[in-house]
């Protein structure tokens, strides 16, 4: 999948006359859930459908356009939106859909204050070469968001550009799929209804950094993010999930997936941490020197809450108990303990 950030990196043979066009689709695609996957699925059928129709041009291209930042975090800034996904999680996501590329538009105010049919004339037809447009039935777009589903099929008449709405993309339950309810789910610690909607677990990204090291020292080492800057973090608690390094990180050419017991929190039986950390515990792995690399971490499933103990002993009990649940959530061996002094990474 190519990604092109920005207008001056759209290839102009796109939109000559003989060239493939595109068929596209728009939105922030935060998280790329369920109800965003049907829409992109629609649009992948679609270019081939048209390919299928026209086999004397070449297929058009299935491009969608995403904006960064999200327009609420230029609008409303007081919101202080947390992103379901980074910008380089949604892109391999939507990587996985079957799309040929993505536009990453930057948006500012001066972006928002084009009209809804500035907007489809600049950027969708003339920019992309559009040959049809997919959508939600929820979709808006231009200034004061006046722009909508209908607007589309009106400017799509007028110019020829064919026009798909996709409509009812919605839950068993008769809930839309949505960040939004993602969210919600992930601000409950519901780990597990998040997962759901997203149709994958909910990942958080970050670059790992140093701690106290007491976890190497008492026979529990951890990778330690920053939970102002991972993501939507659910509430505090241990949670069971999956460190992921990137192909390369690990030494090996595929992304390595590494069972883990996960806390979110300040610790409070030692009262010393003043800031939320998300730390990784790897199920029997005492060699691992991640400090430096960015890593992902998916939450699976919420296991009980961030408790104080009364000393190290009680805590080094129930921090056993959560490694063996851990390990039957994630369908793993259960590994033996580890000694503090069998840890040899850094």
């Amino acid at each position: 999948m190519e990604v092109w950030y920005g207008a001056e990196q759209v290839p102009e043979t796109l939109r000559e006359a003989s060239g493939c066009g595109s068929v596209v689709t728009l939105g922030v695609f935060d998280g790329v859930h369920r109800g965003h996957r049907a829409v992109l699925a629609r649009l992948v059928a679609r270019a081939d459908a048209l390919a299928a129709r026209e086999p004397q041009r070449p297929r058009p291209l299935a491009v969608a356009v995403t904006f960064d930042p999200h327009p609420v975090q230029v609008h409303r800034p007081e919101r202080q939106l947390p992103m379901v996904a980074s910008l380089a999680d949604r892109l391999d996501l939507l990587a996985t859909t079957g799309l040929d590329a993505v536009l990453v538009v930057h948006y500012t105010l001066d972006f928002a204050d084009q009209s809804a049919e500035d907007f489809v004339r600049t950027w969708l037809e003339e920019l992309l070469g559009a040959r049809a447009v997919v959508v939600g039935d929820d979709v808006r777009f231009g200034r004061g968001n006046e722009g909508d589903a209908h607007t589309l099929e009106q400017i799509g008449a007028r110019d020829g550009l064919e026009v798909d709405i996709v409509s009812d993309v919605l839950a068993p339950c008769g809930r839309r799929w949505s960040s939004t309810w993602v969210r919600e789910l992930l601000e409950a610690g519901d780990v597990a209804g998040a997962a759901e909607v997203l149709g994958r677990p909910h990942r958080l990204r970050g670059t790992v950094v140093h701690g106290l090291k007491r976890g190497r020292e008492i026979g529990f080492p951890t990778a330690n993010l920053q939970a102002a800057t991972a993501g939507v973090v659910p509430p505090d608690g241990v949670y069971a999930g999956w460190l992921v390094r990137s192909p390369g990180a690990g030494g090996d050419e595929v992304e390595e997936r590494l069972p883990a017991a996960i806390s979110i929190g300040t610790n409070p039986t030692f009262d010393d941490v003043p800031e939320r950390t998300v730390e990784a515990h790897v199920l029997g792995r005492t060699d691992l020197d991640l400090y430096g690399e960015v890593v992902v971490i998916e939450l699976t499933e919420y296991l009980r809450p961030m408790l104080a103990f009364a000393g190290l002993e009680p805590l080094l009990v129930q921090m056993r108990r959560d490694v063996v649940t851990t390990a039957e959530v994630l369908g793993v061996p259960v590994p033996a303990p580890i000694r503090p002094e069998d840890v040899t990474a850094t």
